[in-house]
């Protein structure tokens, strides 16, 4: 990325186990990662830079976490992580062959207030099991950038950088009167944010 530090941004990077984070962690930050113990705990967090634009992102990889309502010690760290930097960007990352057991937690992180962006991560696999996944409708529907992703190729990172200064905090009742089906909105959330493959941008 570009290679100019300017405004620095705390970025948390929040998702279920196993569904690519700690690979596009890696694609995005590159080597200089940092690995430390959450004080306090036994549990491990990797924290690296990301510069893009004339903006310095601070990556924070979350401990996965199925919920905000946690049942060991690395969900607590999640949800402590979440706690102490309320005014961090929250990348929540799903896979998306299973995108509906990542929404639970994508709704509960946006419940918190917190300007979102969503990585719908492993598209590649994804087009390989023949599931569809309409980027462009759960961004409409959520109200958040979505951005399709494949870590391991790198495919779509880039954008997903470029799109972290255009997070924005949901309007969940919005979200879930659209979520219902019930139309006549003119809320911002209908609006293109240049991504997510709807072809406005």
């Amino acid at each position: 990325m570009v290679a100019e530090a300017g405004e620095v941004t705390t970025v948390l990077m929040v998702g279920n186990p196993n569904v690519g984070k700690s690979a596009l962690f890696n694609r995005m930050t590159g080597g200089n990662a940092v690995v430390s113990n959450y004080p306090g705990t036994t549990v491990d967090f990797t924290k690296g830079t990301l510069i893009e634009g004339n903006r310095t992102y601070v990556i924070i990889d979350v401990p996965g976490t199925y919920s905000l309502e946690p049942r060991d010690a690395a969900e607590e760290v999640a949800v402590r992580m979440l706690r102490h930097h309320p005014d961090a960007v929250v990348m929540i990352v799903l896979d998306a062959t299973r995108i509906e057991r990542g929404l639970y937690l994508a709704l509960e992180v946006m419940e918190r207030g917190m300007p979102c962006i969503l990585a719908v991560n492993m598209i590649d696999a994804a087009h390989e099991k023949q599931i569809t996944v309409d980027t462009a409708e759960l961004q409409r529907l959520l109200g958040i950038p979505v951005i399709p992703t494949t870590a391991i190729s790198g495919e779509g990172v880039r954008s997903l950088a470029e799109m972290l200064r255009k997070a924005r905090v949901a309007d969940v009742m919005a979200v879930s009167r659209r979520l219902r089906g019930e139309g006549g909105e003119t809320e911002p959330g209908r609006g293109c944010f240049g991504c997510g493959g709807c072809g406005g941008c």
